[in-house]
């Protein structure tokens, strides 16, 4: 039995080594590859010539407007108009455009070794319509147009994505809800490398609005708009 044993492993190795054969093998013919091992692959390599192309280059340059990581954004050029020039030098000199760089409440949502409360920044229509667009473009496909934790994802999946109508956020401190866009929590990834700090209280502004909007009372509707809730 034990010699029947040995004589099948050899076989089986011998077979083995029909197929496969030795890496490295010398041979003038094209070699038989079950697993190709990823050795050779459908890419471009660095200075490699390629007929894909008219030129015949491999290598590509970078689209028009290609930053590498860790570069800030170029300036606005200056422009003749006198009044564009000013709002040219008021975005290169603008204070508050920018990621995180200090320890104060606008640039961390601590006040002392407390969460604060408060927009540290005018809160304007522009700035409520910056932070709508915003909050479309990089909260809603989770948490939903509303707010109500019944974005995109949740319907293929994601279950964990929580309301930001409950009680709970409602409540909770501007902050808070500024420390968590900036660091993340739980499932959600931090969002201050993408998002600058004006635009994450912009966020946190209209989130307000949202929060306010699906749990208002008849007190905050202004008394000569009151009749026309009524109205079809």
């Amino acid at each position: 039995m034990l010699r029947g044993f040995l004589l099948i492993s050899l076989l089986f190795t011998i077979a083995i080594i029909a197929v496969f054969g030795f890496r490295g093998q010398k041979s003038t013919g094209s070699p038989l590859e079950i697993f190709p091992d990823m050795v050779r692959q459908m890419k471009v390599r660095a200075q490699a010539p390629l007929n894909f192309f008219s030129d015949g280059r491999g290598p590509r340059l970078p689209v028009t407007g290609t930053l590498p990581i860790g570069y800030e954004m170029p300036k606005p050029k200056t422009i003749a108009t006198p009044a564009a020039a000013a709002t040219v030098e008021a975005v290169q000199t603008h204070p508050r455009v920018g990621f995180s760089v200090g320890t104060d409440y606008y640039d961390t949502g601590k006040m002392g070794d407390n969460w604060g409360t408060g927009i540290p920044l005018e809160v304007t229509r522009e700035l409520m319509e910056r932070g709508q667009q915003r909050f479309n473009i990089t909260c809603a496909m989770c948490h939903g147009a509303t707010a109500a934790g019944n974005g995109i994802t949740k319907q293929y999946g994601l279950a964990t994505v929580v309301t930001l109508q409950d009680e709970r956020i409602r409540k909770m401190s501007d902050g808070e809800i500024f420390n968590t866009i900036t660091n993340g929590k739980n499932t959600m990834m931090a969002y201050g490398p993408n998002i600058i700090v004006a635009d994450r209280w912009a966020i946190i502004a209209y989130l307000r609005a949202l929060q306010r909007s699906q749990n208002a009372a008849i007190a905050d509707v202004p008394e000569d708009h009151r009749a026309e809730l009524g109205k079809p």
